[in-house]
């Protein structure tokens, strides 16, 4: 078997190295307050594109810190009864992707809610103002704030839960059928999404992005996705006398810290080459889950397309 990390027998036992601050659960239930007082309102704008027999909408609604986000929304036209419905998450520095591939979820009866990152390729909005950095990167923005509810990824896990959210609101959708995915980045956020919005009932991230950031560090693969903590490091502790301070913070936006606050099933997808989230961080996330779960393990594969997992993942949604 091909190795870029530890053995397979000790990759199922770790759940990483990196720390969980002390207040770890003070500070996600100070955030879930927060979104709480957001509620589920929304508005619909007709998309520039249609498909037969489905509603293409982009939907809108305020994000924590009064940020408009985006996302695309699709069900299917004049829906009899409850639908279940399904978030969907991107990968980092791109957007929700075409209407097209969201089309197999819809003709099957879901409705599809994919969001747009704030403050990347697409159309929400980033209004987060943080003292120090906002180059190279979105891990790294907000670190030099006294307040670490300043992270960036702190608002972006809200949106996901908030996604959620919104499905399970919807007069036509069953709040007790609801799912979430997302490869990379997409991946980090299903989980935060399934963490901080325990209700959902489903999850399929695929080699999550986020996560044991201290392991990526010990690997020296503070490179590619992770190259702007680098870049941080190099800048702001050349010497590196407040690493711990770093990760700590880093802590509060660490998923693998959160997957023990997931409740519904989770079936995940690994990689055991992949130099962008290495192996050992995507087990961290999948080992601290204590719900329902599985995996499929792509021994020669990479941070790349894995052949049938879109297939493998639709079927497990039919669970929904």
């Amino acid at each position: 078997m091909p190795a870029l990390d530890f053995p397979l027998e000790k990759l199922q036992e770790y759940k990483g190295i990196s720390p969980k601050p002390a207040d770890f659960d003070e500070y996600w239930q100070k955030a879930l307050q927060e979104l709480d007082e957001l509620g589920t309102s929304y508005t619909l704008q007709p998309a520039d594109f249609s498909a037969p027999g489905v509603d293409c909408n982009y939907l809108y609604f305020t994000g924590v810190g009064g940020a408009r986000i985006c996302c695309k929304f699709l069900s299917p036209k004049n829906p009899q009864g409850k639908l279940p419905g399904l978030a969907m998450f991107h990968g980092y520095s791109i957007h929700s992707g075409s209407w097209v591939d969201k089309l197999p979820y819809v003709y099957a009866g879901y409705c599809v809610l994919a969001l747009d990152v704030r403050g990347q390729m697409g159309a929400s909005e980033d209004n987060l103002q943080t003292v120090g950095n906002t180059l190279r990167g979105h891990i790294i923005r907000g670190l030099d704030e006294p307040d670490p509810h300043k992270l960036f990824f702190r608002n972006v896990f809200l949106d996901a839960a908030q996604c959620a959210r919104i499905l399970m609101s919807m007069d036509f959708v069953d709040e007790t059928r609801i799912g979430a995915t997302g490869w990379s980045q997409g991946g980090g956020l299903t989980l935060a999404c399934a963490a901080l919005e325990p209700r959902v009932k489903l999850n399929a991230p695929v080699y999550p992005f986020l996560s044991d950031y201290k392991r990526v560090w010990e690997m020296d693969l503070f490179t590619r996705a992770y190259d702007e903590l680098s870049y941080y490091i190099r800048n702001r502790d050349p010497r590196q006398q407040k690493m711990t301070e770093m990760f700590n913070r880093l802590g509060y936006i660490d998923v693998s810290n959160l997957t023990p606050k997931i409740k519904g099933e989770t079936y995940m997808f690994m990689t055991l080459m992949d130099e962008t989230c290495p192996p050992s961080t995507q087990f961290a996330a999948y080992n601290n889950i204590t719900a329902k779960k599985s995996c499929e393990i792509y021994p020669n594969h990479g941070h790349e397309g894995l052949p049938q997992a879109d297939e493998l993942i639709y079927n497990f949604f039919k669970k929904l």
